[in-house]
């Protein structure tokens, strides 16, 4: 059973950037498609980025052009670079399977873009 653990946020100023790092305990080569999630406090987790293994992307529209996520598979690892962060982007970002197969997520890694 894969786990994965986030890493890489923290608090930035609007306009800011960072990158989030997930690693995986075991192979993703062969998860067709992981992604990228949050919640924020009092809201329902959503999906915000995903990718296959063809390298295929997705992004729900707030963060078309400012989120690029990608996977190194030899590395067993998901990446997501933020650029332009906004107020709205705060969050707990969790990365998983798209679809995920259990309910059981990582601790998250914390996003709070403020000035």
């Amino acid at each position: 059973q894969v786990q994965f653990v986030e890493s890489g946020g923290g608090l930035v100023q609007p306009g800011g950037s960072l990158r989030l790092s997930c690693a995986a305990s075991g192979s993703i080569a062969s998860i067709y498609t992981m992604g990228w999630y949050r919640q924020a406090p009092g809201k329902q987790r959503e999906l915000v980025a995903s990718i296959s293994t063809g390298r295929i992307t997705h992004y729900i529209d707030s963060v078309k052009g400012r989120f690029t996520i990608s996977r190194d598979n030899a590395k067993n690892t998901v990446y997501l670079e933020m650029n332009s962060l906004k107020p709205e982007d705060t969050a707990v970002y969790d990365c998983n399977r798209n679809p995920p197969w259990y309910d059981d997520w990582g601790q998250g890694t914390q996003v709070t873009v403020s000035s």
